[in-house]
């Protein structure tokens, strides 16, 4: 009999290694042993994956013993720590940190855009985008492979859960404090309402928008803005490419949205960029305002594709669109895109397991 690869899972009790388990159990079972591994105070709880029970293990070099893949859902701290040692072991790891995005051999995958780039891995590793370019990178290089693209201007709307279950707290907290009330008419009063607890963030975000989001890096952009730029060049092998991001923190909790501005090699029109959006994987096209119909986060959270609408050819430059996508920054911008990273891997490296 052939064995099925065995599986860890490290970080299995955050918020995407939650969804992670949703998703290992709605899958196909391609996966022998399952193992879940977090810290050592979450060792010994025990959550369901494919219908079963199943006792968490605290990490340890031990605990990655006899891994054939390895996904890591941990801060990048951990994975700049324990993601090499996974690999020194045998095991093939998909890290969804920002350790290793930018390591020149480490290849960042989208399964939907540069499937080939998964069995490029001469460290072992692999890694997954961030949240945000995963919403919009399965439409844009959709978009990319037909037209040529030359620059992107993005600004996006960013759901709080991206920041962590402590954000979210935050936000709910806020939202409590000034629900009913009149606040939000004059400067400052939602502010002194919601007082000191502004948690991750620099500034009240009920009733409010906050234009940061990551740390400050040179020239005033935030490293989550020139994240976005440094991805979106690897993951289309544009290393030229020109691109301007702006992230703005919005009272949502999961679902992030971008406005795209696509500038292209050559005309484009709106009718041709419905085409190969309608038939792109991991996208779907909603896009009728007649209708009312665009995508909102309301709407997409809890879903796996990104949802694109308001597609436009710009009124002044032909060659160039613009569009409005959203994500489930838990899904496709995290577990999902790296479960499907490791279902890849799992295909490639099935037959060569043996019996068992």
């Amino acid at each position: 009999m052939i064995r099925k690869p065995a599986l860890a899972v490290v970080g299995a009790t955050g918020a995407v290694g939650a969804v992670m388990l949703q998703i290992l159990s709605q899958h196909a079972d391609i996966w022998g042993e399952i193992r879940l591994l977090a810290s050592p105070r979450s060792a010994g709880r025990k959550l369901a994956v494919r219908g079963e029970e199943c006792e968490v293990v605290a990490l340890s070099e031990e605990a990655l013993d006899d891994v054939d893949v390895a996904l890591f859902l941990v801060p990048a701290e951990v994975s700049a720590q324990w993601v090499p040692i996974a690999a020194a072991k045998g095991a093939v790891v998909v890290d969804n940190s920002a350790a290793f995005r930018m390591d020149p051999d480490v290849s960042l995958v989208v399964p939907e855009v540069n499937p080939h780039a998964a069995r490029v891995r001469p460290r072992g590793i692999l890694a997954s985008p961030h949240c945000t370019t995963l919403a919009m990178i399965p439409a844009v290089g959709a978009l990319h492979a037909e037209f040529g693209l030359r620059e992107l201007v993005v600004s996006s709307y960013q759901a709080v859960s991206g920041a962590g279950r402590e954000a979210v707290a935050v936000l709910r907290a806020q939202l409590s404090l000034v629900a009913g009330t009149e606040l939000g008419t004059g400067p400052g009063d939602v502010r002194r309402a919601v007082s000191d607890d502004l948690g991750p963030f620099h500034a009240p975000l009920a009733l409010n928008v906050v234009p940061w989001s990551g740390v400050l890096e040179d020239g005033g952009w935030s490293s989550e803005e020139l994240g976005l730029r440094a991805e979106t060049r690897k993951i289309l092998g544009l290393p030229g490419l020109r691109v301007a991001a702006t992230f703005v923190r919005v009272p949502v909790i999961t679902t992030h949205s971008l406005a795209v501005h696509a500038r292209f090699e050559g005309e484009v029109t709106v009718e041709r960029a419905h085409e190969i959006l309608a038939t792109s994987p991991g996208v779907v096209l909603y896009d009728n305002p007649a209708a009312g119909d665009f995508p909102t986060p309301a709407d997409v959270v809890g879903t796996d594709p990104t949802w694109v609408g308001r597609v436009r050819r710009s009124p002044d430059d032909p060659c160039a669109l613009d569009l409005f996508v959203c994500g489930d920054n838990l899904r496709k911008g995290a577990a999902l895109n790296s479960a499907q990273i490791a279902e890849a891997v799992a295909a490639e490296i099935g037959p060569g397991l043996g019996s068992a």
